[in-house]
């Protein structure tokens, strides 16, 4: 019997994955439970309710960052257990961690010393920014969690999005995760089709994947740094999903199937500065490639 995209990527996930993406492949996958990732995840947990010790590879060190603890979010989002002390906790230290506005820095200064991606410089004063506090902010309404911080941070995201004029990928990205969730529908909806305007307008999605060097890769991303419907319409039922006919998906979700290299895992796409950190990113990467092909009904194999 042929392998299937599953099969094969199973393999590369018991091959080289840490603990946590193996038993996510589990659970999302072989019918694993919910308990053993989250008692994996538990290992990134530090004691004021924030995550560190490289949970998000791109930054290494012990100490808690919002990047890691959105990372664990969504991890507890795709098991079901977002809610309860777990997110309390949680909530405490995005509180702790917010700039005067109330919003997340995408790195907090007390990384510096530590290992760091380049493309993620560290300042003593980091700004609130939408990339680090639009998924936390969509992902918390979306699982009806209700704390003090989410108010303040819900408007700083709100004015961030609608300012937003020449953007990039990643922020299109994060804006997407906050309005997929944030309770106002009717704002959100209008919201999104103003910027899926912008994504065609300024050739932020490669929309045939047969010629992806007729789109500019955006300033400080690594050559062939490109991005496709599937890169922001995770889910049928995203927002993001209506910017893209039903041929345009398709041809990116065949892309993103074709992406799987001959061990079994995907490749990432972004710049690699350290051997590790690009071990650890490709099982993540791998997991997401296929939640994403399910998801639209793509065929991955049992």
């Amino acid at each position: 019997m042929a392998a299937t995209p599953l099969s094969r990527a199973e393999h590369f996930i018991w091959l080289t994955a840490r603990v946590l993406e193996q038993r996510r492949f589990a659970h999302h996958f072989l019918g694993g439970g919910a308990d053993s990732v989250e008692a994996a995840l538990s290992a990134y947990l530090n004691e004021d309710g924030g995550y560190g010790h490289a949970l998000e590879p791109d930054l290494r060190g012990p100490v808690s960052q919002p990047l890691h603890t959105a990372h664990a979010l969504r991890v507890l989002d795709a098991i079901g257990r977002c809610g309860g002390l777990r997110v309390e906790r949680v909530c405490r230290y995005l509180t702790g961690a917010s700039t005067p506005e109330g919003a997340l820095p995408a790195l907090h200064p007390s990384i510096r010393g530590y290992p760091a991606a380049p493309f993620l410089p560290v300042t003593d004063d980091p700004p609130g920014d939408l990339l680090a506090t639009g998924p936390v902010v969509g992902l918390l309404h979306r699982n009806q969690v209700w704390h003090a911080w989410l108010f303040r941070a819900t408007d700083f995201c709100w004015a961030a999005v609608d300012a937003l004029e020449k953007t990039h990928p990643y922020e299109v990205q994060a804006a997407v995760a906050f309005l997929d969730g944030v309770p106002d529908r009717a704002r959100a909806e209008a919201a999104a089709d103003r910027l899926g305007r912008l994504v065609r307008d300024q050739r932020l999605v490669v929309l045939d994947p047969r010629r992806p060097d007729d789109h500019p890769v955006a300033p400080g991303y690594a050559p062939g740094e490109h991005h496709f419907p599937h890169d922001y319409a995770r889910v049928p039922g995203s927002l993001a999903r209506r910017w893209f006919t039903d041929e345009e998906m398709t041809r990116s979700l065949d892309h993103l199937a074709a992406e799987q290299d001959a061990d079994g895992g995907w490749p990432i796409r972004w710049r690699q500065w350290a051997p590790g950190t690009a071990l650890e990113w490709r099982p993540i990467v791998t997991i997401e490639a296929l939640r994403t092909l399910r998801a639209h009904g793509h065929r991955i194999g049992l």
